[in-house]
């Protein structure tokens, strides 16, 4: 199980937090309820779904390794 607290599961959160939103800007109907807002707490999550849609490649690559680092490394 990984830790919040450490810098590994922090980077953990991150790039499941920019896979969520990056796919819930897929859907329609979470997009208009969900992204809408682009200050606040929700602009955080739309700045993500931003970060996932755009840079999809790297982030991609960034999960099968950090995946590779939960999973086999630690």
């Amino acid at each position: 199980m990984t830790n919040v607290y450490s810098l590994d599961g922090l980077l953990v959160f991150g790039l499941l937090l920019v896979c969520t939103c990056a796919y819930l800007r897929k859907v329609p109907r979470l997009k208009a309820w969900l992204l809408s807002e682009k200050r606040g707490l929700w602009g955080v999550f739309y700045k993500a779904a931003v970060i996932g849609t755009r840079l999809h490649v790297a982030v991609a690559v960034s999960c099968v390794l950090m995946a590779f680092y939960v999973l086999v490394v630690k």
